[in-house]
């Protein structure tokens, strides 16, 4: 009982502590102040997956990997700019690595397919709660279809500006694209997503593509189990 109430009180002290400090104790090794970042990190860092990749499951695998690879490599961490920035700069990269990969394994798949279309399946928003609405639920699902019928130089974009709110300078700096690169993008996607919604709905878009609850959860078991499992931890 002694124990848990320790490591209970030390995730609370974790949870008031700056990126910084939580860098710092990851260093020293601390399994909790890993998962504080990744509990912090997660929303945003699925949505930059998810912005690149054509699947939850494919974002998913490429955050995780993004994950391990930087707290297996922190010392490759130079404080020049925040871990949030470093950290989405890697799962940038692993999230294209990942989409490159599966074209190669789609051009040279064999197997006969079927016209039946895919469909893609999104996490709820507290998705441990089953009192949203129906008409709630129904409006995520057709944003997240659109969303996700965009390209994906166009989705990315358009989910760091409208779900993080982030500025178009802040956005062309993590992805390293002229800001007028960026307008021009996100004027693209919102003519496109226009079409198909402007009948049925005005807003909404920071509902999409949520990463919380159990999912995040398990993605922090995850990460930390493959950490102690090769050492880092």
């Amino acid at each position: 009982m002694k124990v848990q109430t320790s490591l209970g009180q030390q995730a609370s002290a974790d949870a008031a502590k700056s990126e910084a400090e939580l860098v710092r104790a990851v260093r020293e090794g601390s399994e909790l102040a890993v998962r504080e970042l990744i509990r912090r990190l997660n929303p945003r860092l699925f949505r930059v997956a998810r912005g690149i990749l054509d699947s939850e499951t494919e974002a998913e695998e490429a955050l995780q990997e993004a994950y391990l690879s930087a707290f297996s490599k922190l010392e490759g961490f130079r404080e020049h700019a925040s871990f949030s920035t470093w950290i989405t700069r890697i799962v940038i990269n692993t999230s294209h690595l990942q989409r490159r990969r599966t074209r190669f394994a789609e051009e040279y798949d064999t197997v006969a397919e079927t016209s039946t279309p895919k469909v893609i399946a999104f996490p709820r928003q507290n998705s441990e709660l089953p009192d949203a609405t129906l008409g709630r639920a129904q409006l995520r699902g057709f944003l997240e279809t659109a969303v996700s019928d965009l390209p994906p130089n166009l989705r990315l974009p358009f989910l760091l500006r409208e779900t993080e709110g982030m500025s178009i300078l802040t956005i062309a700096s993590e992805l390293q694209i002229n800001p007028i690169t960026v307008k021009t993008r996100l004027f693209r996607a919102r003519r496109r997503l226009r079409t198909a919604i402007e009948h049925r709905v005005q807003g909404g878009f920071d509902a999409i593509f949520p990463f919380g609850g159990k999912r995040c959860a398990n993605m922090t078991c995850r990460v930390v189990a493959r950490l102690q499992a090769g050492g880092a931890l």
